[in-house]
């Protein structure tokens, strides 16, 4: 079983940067994807960031230019940068495993981006 661990939330003002961490742990038997999706009060769960097994990122475009994605295969880690906060920002954000037909999430860690 995959489990999944953030941290870095907080409350940081508009403009600001904070760093998340995500890390797996378990056995992962095939090649995967992690990323960062967020959901903001009242509103669906929407995709952030990603990065695929070979390193390729792809990022939403209210983010791009602002946020960086990165990976430590051997660590089994991603890590969101996030620079330039804005309060639209402001959300949980999830870590996301995604292993052939499995989907494995943490459990979110808070955003708040407020003066």
């Amino acid at each position: 079983q995959v489990q999944l661990v953030e941290s870095g939330g907080g409350l940081v003002q508009p403009g600001g940067s904070l760093r998340l961490s995500c890390a797996a742990s378990g056995t992962i038997n095939t090649h995967y994807g992690m990323g960062w999706y967020r959901q903001a009060p009242g509103n669906q769960r929407e995709f952030v960031a990603g990065v695929g097994s070979i390193g390729t990122t792809n990022y939403a475009a209210s983010v791009k230019g602002r946020f960086t994605i990165s990976r430590d295969n051997a660590l089994k880690r991603v890590s969101l940068q996030m620079n330039s906060l804005k309060p639209d920002d402001t959300a949980v954000y999830y870590c996301n495993l995604a292993a052939g037909s499995m989907n494995y999430w943490g459990k979110g860690t808070l955003v708040t981006v407020s003066s």
